[in-house]
């Protein structure tokens, strides 16, 4: 009997290719999956389905890309739909009898089927594009439903791309992604940096119910800085390859030999000057023999203007991004996504374009797959303090005491990083400090006033109230006795998953003095 692999499944669906990974609960490295008939190569699925009705079995993937010269492939093989997916701009001029979210539900469906028994998924980790994000959520929110899974979790696409460069949380990165169908350049900036929360995901369901539209774990994107792009990719490329020598075929098979024979003149093991055979169907229906190298593969790019596009493509970019005051050496790395990227041309070009910056090359389909695994298999499911949590500290200087903020409301928990404050004596010869915790009651409430139509703050605002716990003080006795004004007192605060609040305490000399349970949050 085959040994069950429990743990987390991601799935990055693509225009051109989906890419599926699994990581065991006790593994380290992550593992491409393969499902016969449907992938192309392990974890890499053509992004196709071939439907012709309730009554047909439906095809996804391989299986579908090779229906694709079938009669009525207008009408049944469906490509290209993810771009569409939440989309309100862009129209879908396709005759397909599927519209592009039913492509999607359809795909995901046979997918999720057809996933080997061995593997026994926990959590199933998803990814959304950050322009169309919001339509696109909505329907994996409504897909979520149909999957039988407990934990169900979303990523944004350049954060997921971005774990596995190792760029800090708050870079601005630039990808450049050629896909299959399209080319994408945008640059974001990754959520997280000076002193800002790092990006985290967004739980769409959890213990088997959908928390979607009450989870108070809120995903934090990469905020968009400049996009553009055009419907220009893999595809292209290889036409112009079948072109240069079959003018106006448009055998699948000339095309997936194309395809096959640029990936291996895009590898840098390849030397320029070799040719290579490719064997193509003429009009004939004769197969004949052609020979292509790396030069004329590149002479191929150039005459279909390629580089003058994507110059064109980067030019309008970097003036977006230089309209939110955003230049290239503002820019922390360029990550290129998408396998049109490893071909040497396309490397030299972005090389040479943006010579000062760091160009980081992950590997090219599979990143954003991978890079939403790191970013999930030990997620920790935070709720968010629906009240502020406060201490009592003495104000020397007007003689009163006031509340100090510890943590606020809207602050996720389980906390990862303490609070640190330090306590100054509030009197001369003080040996006992006494730690009183408060919780907010009622929120400072900002009103808005209306003078001659225009709308202001009044001069007044209500008073925070701020209830002090009915739980006894702690009281920590220090060793030696300090005077009022001296700093005496370091410590440091942090709400656990059982939702305690926790102070670990230490002298002006850092010397430990203990760690204490001041009481649970709730």
């Amino acid at each position: 009997m085959e040994e069950s692999l429990s743990g987390t499944l991601a799935i990055d669906l693509g225009n051109t290719n989906t890419v599926i990974a699994f990581q065991g609960q006790n593994d380290i490295n992550p593992v491409l999956i393969e499902i016969p008939n449907i992938t192309s190569s392990p974890g890499v699925i053509p992004t196709a389905v071939w439907f012709e009705g309730p009554s047909k079995i439906p095809k996804i993937g391989i299986s579908a890309l090779k229906m694709r010269d079938n009669s009525n492939s207008d009408l049944f093989f469906h490509s290209n739909f993810k771009r569409l997916i939440g989309n309100s701009i862009e129209k879908n001029d396709q005759k397909n009898i599927l519209k592009p979210a039913e492509c999607g539900e359809k795909f995901f469906q046979i997918l999720w089927t057809s996933i080997p028994h061995k593997y026994e998924i926990k959590r199933l980790v998803l990814t959304a594009p950050i322009d169309t994000y919001k339509g696109y959520r909505e329907w994996l929110v409504n897909l979520c439903d149909k999957i039988s899974v407990d934990e169900i979790a979303l990523v944004d696409e350049p954060t997921a791309a971005s774990l596995g460069i190792n760029v800090p949380f708050g870079s601005k990165i630039m990808t450049l992604d050629i896909g299959g169908s399209t080319v994408d350049m945008n640059i974001v900036r990754i959520e997280g940096g000076e002193g800002k929360s790092g990006p985290i995901a967004e739980l769409l369901k959890f213990k088997g119910k959908d928390v979607s539209s009450i989870s108070k774990q809120k995903i934090r994107c990469a905020e968009i800085i400049g996009k553009t792009g055009s419907k220009i990719g893999g595809k292209d490329i290889d036409q112009w390859i079948v072109d240069y020598f079959v003018p106006g075929n448009y055998y699948i098979s000339n095309l997936l030999k194309a395809e096959e024979i640029k990936c291996k003149l895009s590898s840098s093991a390849i030397k320029y000057e070799n040719k290579y055979a490719i064997k193509l169907v003429t009009e004939q229906n004769q197969e004949s023999d052609f020979y292509l190298s790396k030069e004329i593969f590149e002479k191929i790019l150039i005459e279909n203007n390629l580089l003058n596009h994507l110059n064109s493509l980067l030019k309008d970019l970097l003036n977006q991004a230089r309209g939110k005051f955003c230049t290239v050496d503002d820019l922390n790395a360029i990550v290129l996504v998408g396998g049109g990227t490893q071909i040497p041309l396309i490397k030299e070009w972005i090389t040479k374009k943006i010579s000062k910056i760091e160009i980081k090359s992950p590997p090219p389909i599979e990143s954003i797959a991978l890079g939403a695994l790191a970013m999930t298999p030990g997620v920790k499911i935070k709720d968010i303090l629906n009240k502020g949590l406060s201490i009592r500290l003495f104000n020397k200087r007007e003689q009163k005491h006031f509340w100090h903020p510890i943590f606020c409301k809207g602050q996720t928990w389980p906390t990862e990083n303490p609070f640190k404050l330090i306590l100054q004596s509030s009197k001369n010869n003080q040996t006992i400090f006494e730690i009183i915790i408060g919780e907010t009651q009622k929120e400072r409430r900002y009103d808005v006033v209306f003078e001659n139509g225009l709308p202001k703050l009044s001069e007044i605002q209500s008073a925070e109230e701020i209830m002090k716990w009915d739980k006894k003080p702690l009281q920590i006795v220090l060793k030696d006795k300090s005077n009022i004004g001296e700093d005496n007192l370091k410590l440091f605060f942090k709400i656990t998953k059982n939702a305690d609040l926790l102070v670990k305490c230490f002298d002006i000399k850092d010397e430990f003095l203990g760690e204490y349970n001041l009481g649970n949050i709730f």
